[in-house]
C-alpha cells in the first residue's frame, strides 16, 4: 500500500495517508501530497536510548520517511545502567546461590561460568557451581483415556 503525506512550504502537514484513501477523497493524488515510506522503529541496543519515541518526518533521497532519534548512551548513563543491574542482582534473596556468576559489561547482565545446556530442564546449583538437571513431576489430571 502506497503512502503519501501532505506538504506545504516544504513542511509536512498531519500524518501520512493511504493512496486509496486520497483517491477516494479527491479522485486523484493532489499535487501537494508526496510519496512517503514508513520506517519501523529500530530496536535499541543495550547501550542506546531514544531521544524521542515518536519519529519526525524528513525527506531522505527525495522521499519523505520516518526518522527515529536513537543515540548511544553517555559514559555516565552506561555506568548508571550497569550499577542498577548490579544493585538489583545484589538484592536478590537467593544471590548466594549465584556467587560464581560474573557481570558481562557487553551484555549488561550476569552470566554463569558454564553455559546452560541447550536441552533439558536445568537449574543452577551454587554449591556445585554447575547446572543440575531437574526432573519434572508427572501430573495426573484424573482423566482416563478411552
Amino acid at each position: 500500500m502506497n503512502l503519501f503525506i501532505q506538504v506545504e512550504n516544504g513542511q509536512t502537514v498531519n500524518h501520512p495517508a493511504f493512496e486509496t484513501n486520497l483517491i477516494q477523497a479527491f479522485g486523484k493524488i493532489p499535487t501537494n501530497w508526496e510519496s512517503f515510506v514508513r520506517v519501523d522503529c529500530p530496536a535499541a541496543t543495550i547501550y542506546q536510548v531514544f531521544d524521542s519515541f515518536d519519529p519526525v518526518y524528513e525527506k531522505v533521497d527525495g522521499v519523505w520517511t520516518d526518522v527515529w532519534s536513537l543515540r548511544d548512551m553517555t559514559a555516565e548513563e552506561i555506568a548508571a545502567k550497569q550499577q542498577k543491574v548490579k544493585d538489583d542482582w545484589a538484592s536478590l534473596p537467593n544471590r548466594d546461590n549465584f556467587t560464581a556468576w560474573q557481570f558481562n559489561e557487553a551484555t549488561c547482565s550476569f552470566e554463569p561460568p558454564v553455559p546452560r545446556p541447550d536441552s533439558g530442564n536445568y537449574k543452577w546449583s551454587g554449591a556445585d557451581n554447575a547446572w543440575v538437571e531437574v526432573t519434572l513431576p508427572e501430573i495426573d489430571f484424573g482423566m482416563t483415556r478411552v
